[in-house]
């Protein structure tokens, strides 16, 4: 049986210190961490779809609702990691303030989350390659991309946040170049192509059906995906017990974060639609690779799918981070088998880690034998957990500022506090809960709700019987988290 670690433990390396997480990282990893977390293929392939179902000002609309949500959340955020600066801390927070079977409930959707993430990249990523080498198996790049990101991982902290670093960097500049060069063309200015282009200027946003061709609820529902797409910003506070001064990089971190993902997300979408007619937009290629065709750009569909697998593997590098950290907080916390717990000399849960990737290459071989069966409800569930623990981010904010006060503290002496409390976390729940009942009226996501309903109510139900309402005792951790 699982039991919490003794606090008195002598777990000491050959120095005779204790073995423990680094804190290696600075603010600048963090916020790339949760680029590389957030950017994927969801803006780079089907930021076309979405302009085409909501329309161009609907898309717009979509992606700002998108960024204040993400605000919202991750202001609430800021609070509490800066509270509770330890590695997978975003199941530490519910287990705090709202019983450790809500703790254990966000630690497994969250795993999961990512776990099923891992295999689609990986999947993605060999398709991808597939332009470039024809005769190789996708397979065989499922594994080759598997063993570089372990291998990235294994090695530091620091070495997975410097390689992160560098991947998001790769995303950021081709959405910067886009925005950059489709500024220029919509007012008539592409001295890369060969053909002149007149300014187009708004006119794309002027559809025959209005500016809202889809209407309102055109909006709402692509605000659904848009969600899912803001998801991985929460990779800050998994990142917490890792990071030097939690207290000043990671409110930094998030500060600089959501002003990053509301310009590059935005303003590639503003760019994309003015220049793509929104009944073209995304339908048969990336509108990246689109616009940059437009404006003059050599080469155009080979560096999109270069940045492409770029992103992928950013995505895959931040999610197997995340779900190594994950499980060795669960089983610091006495919630799952004490081998996670197990560190290298560099500070790395190996165990977790090599479970985790294990799992996640589990999950690509089932996509491809079970993919209307076992696979179909791991990606209901993942995509349900995205907005699950955003709700117990904020909810969990909540409560712990209810109870600070409570027992006399003062929330001038914070060092991060949440503004406009309790509105922000109030208002960030009620706009999660919006998109949760919404999904019901979605034929394409009401199935996360079909199963992803259902293994919560597991997932309790599991806690308790095995560790009783209450649980086990929690141990209290410092910042630097003694382990085993």
């Amino acid at each position: 049986m699982s039991r919490p670690l003794d606090s008195s433990l002598d777990t000491s390396g050959p120095a005779g210190a204790p073995r423990r997480l680094r804190r290696a990282m600075d603010a600048r990893h963090l916020v790339m961490i949760a680029l590389g977390g957030v950017i994927g293929s969801g803006l780079f392939l089907s930021s076309g779809y979405t302009i085409h179902q909501a329309g161009p000002l609907g898309a717009v609309l979509a992606y700002l609702l998108g960024a204040f949500v993400v605000w919202l959340v991750m202001v609430c955020l800021g609070e509490l990691a800066v509270t509770y600066p330890v590695s997978g801390s975003l199941h530490i927070y519910a287990a705090r303030t709202m019983g450790p079977a809500t703790g254990f409930t966000t630690a497994w959707l969250y795993w999961l989350c990512w776990v099923v993430a891992l295999g689609s990249e990986f999947t993605a990523s060999g398709i991808l390659m597939q332009r470039w080498f024809p005769n190789v198996e996708v397979w065989v790049w499922c594994i080759v991309f598997a063993g570089v990101l372990f291998t990235l991982n294994a090695i530091s902290a620091r070495v997975f946040g410097e390689t992160e670093f560098w991947f998001a960097l790769i995303k950021v500049v081709a959405i910067v170049a886009l925005i950059v060069l489709g500024t220029m063309a919509i007012f008539g200015f592409t001295p890369l192509s060969s053909e002149p282009h007149a300014a187009v200027g708004l006119s794309n946003f002027a559809t025959p059906d209005g500016l809202l061709p889809a209407g309102l609820g055109g909006v709402l529902i692509t605000s659904l995906a848009v969600f899912y797409a803001f998801s991985g910003a929460e990779l800050v506070g998994v990142a917490a017990g890792e990071t030097k001064d939690p207290g000043r990089n990671i409110p930094r971190a998030l500060r600089s974060t959501v002003l990053r993902l509301l310009v590059l997300f935005v303003g590639s979408i503003v760019v994309i639609a003015a220049l793509l007619p929104y009944e073209q937009a995304g339908l048969s290629s990336s509108p990246f690779v689109d616009v940059f065709e437009y404006v003059g750009v050599p080469y155009a569909a080979d560096i999109m799918n270069f940045v492409v697998i770029t992103a992928l593997l950013s995505v895959g590098n931040s999610g197997l981070y995340s779900c190594a950290r994950m499980l060795f907080s669960l089983a610091e916390e006495g919630y799952a088998p004490r081998a996670f717990t197990r560190l290298t000399r560099r500070g790395i849960p190996m165990v977790a880690l090599l479970v985790s990737l294990a799992i996640g290459l589990v999950s690509l071989i089932s996509s491809v034998i079970a993919a209307e069966t076992v696979y179909l409800v791991l990606v209901s569930i993942a995509g349900f957990a995205a907005v699950a623990v955003w709700m117990s981010i904020v909810a969990a904010q909540f409560f712990h500022r209810r109870q600070f006060v409570r027992d006399g503290g003062d929330v001038s002496t914070l060092a991060f506090r949440t503004p406009l409390y309790p509105l922000v976390p109030i208002l960030a729940f009620v706009l999660l809960t919006a998109s949760i009942v919404a999904i019901a009226f979605d034929e394409n996501q009401v199935a996360a709700l079909y199963f992803g309903i259902p293994f919560v109510g597991l997932c309790y139900l599991f806690f308790w019987l095995r560790y009783g309402r209450k649980g086990v005792t929690p141990v209290r951790r410092d910042e630097e988290a003694p382990l085993d």
